[in-house]
């Protein structure tokens, strides 16, 4: 009897797991970062701070589980899809109309200023003995919208090593320079005795965070708190032509480099599918086609995958790799922080 029961067993055991099964992998590491984002954001709003930046912390707390056969699926499932959904859903938030309603000097102004901390950022970064992605990373989570265009641009780097600990330095010093702008730039404002729309252009303009946008423009004034965030978001908007740019730039290095866990890469699309949804739903919510209820509940989701990610990839991290990147990072961060507001106020004070 038991003879007979033999084959069959050991052809069950070969088998390779099913779609159920492969789905119970991730939910351990899953449900790790899932916990880690639900306590930083209850930190953050019971006690105030950067939600990114706790879910970053409390993350590289639990970083010896980041080796764990358990939860090791669900980790890496939570720093690559989920992150790139986050980034996909941020198209939400976005309408043409809102764009339009800037006029011509306005978008100038802050392509100029998006455009040239890019460059800022890619020849410092060569002067500073970074290499060409690390630049790249940095003058675009500084001109677009911090964390979370590190992030959407960090997924269409080539995968090194140290490019996820740099992309976390990257995070970590954006988070802190865009809360210290978000108290030091309205103060700026009222010293230079800026009118609400210009105060709203240079806030809007500058700081890292649509978070921390809202928060200093509402510190000046209710005009101010309204206008800041849309030009805030005409510069999220940008984030999918930086994307594709970089995308084409790095395309060659993505194929023939090594992935993150030492296998060579496979061929990736030129536009990656999380930029597909987020242009589609640009569009979408341009003709009105997705509700207020759905544009709040699509904007509450994306902040959740973003968090989510976060605390992925702090497990990922630990505090000894964040310190060996070094003072050049934070340098230049900074520099380029201080760039793009120079490039603002120059803008609104010799402009017509």
């Amino acid at each position: 009897m038991s003879n007979s029961l033999s084959p069959t067993s050991a052809a069950d055991t070969a088998r390779p797991p099913g779609l159920p099964q492969q789905l119970l992998q991730f939910l351990p590491g899953t449900g790790l970062c899932c916990v880690i984002a639900m306590a930083a954001t209850l930190v953050s709003t019971l006690h105030g701070g950067p939600q990114f930046l706790y879910a970053l912390f409390f993350g590289v707390a639990f970083h010896y589980l980041s080796q764990d056969p358990k939860t090791r699926p669900g980790i890496e499932f939570c720093s690559r899809t989920v992150l790139r959904v986050g980034v996909g859903l941020l198209g939400a938030r976005i309408t043409a109309s809102q764009i339009a309603g800037l006029g011509w000097t306005t978008a100038g102004i802050v392509i100029a200023a998006v455009v040239t901390t890019l460059l800022c950022g890619v020849l410092l970064g060569r002067f500073l003995g970074l290499n060409r992605a690390q630049s790249v990373l940095s003058g675009g989570a500084v001109a677009i919208c911090g964390a979370s265009a590190a992030l959407a641009i960090s997924a269409v780097l080539p995968r090194t090593k140290d490019s996820e600990r740099f992309t976390l330095m990257v995070v970590v010093t954006v988070t802190v320079l865009s809360t210290l702008a978000m108290v030091i730039y309205p103060l700026a404002a009222r010293l230079l005795h800026l009118p609400p729309e210009l105060a709203g252009l240079f806030l809007g303009g500058t700081i890292h965070d649509v978070a921390q946008v809202v928060g200093a423009g509402y510190m000046l004034s209710p005009e101010t708190g309204d206008y800041a965030p849309i030009v805030k978001l005409f510069r999220v908007s940008m984030l999918a032509v930086v994307v594709v740019v970089v995308s084409t730039l790095f395309k060659k290095a993505r194929e023939q480099g090594e992935d993150g866990d030492g296998t060579v890469a496979t061929k990736q699309a030129l536009v990656p599918w999380f930029l597909w949804v987020f242009v589609a739903l640009v569009i979408i919510n341009s003709i009105g086609g997705v509700p207020a209820a759905v544009q709040a509940g699509l904007n509450d989701v994306s902040r959740a995958c973003l968090v989510v990610a976060i605390a992925a990839l702090g497990i990922k991290t630990s505090f000894g790799q964040l310190a060996r990147a070094g003072w050049r990072p934070f340098l230049l961060l900074l520099i380029e922080t201080l760039w793009m507001a120079g490039i603002v106020l120059a803008a609104i004070y010799l402009g017509p």
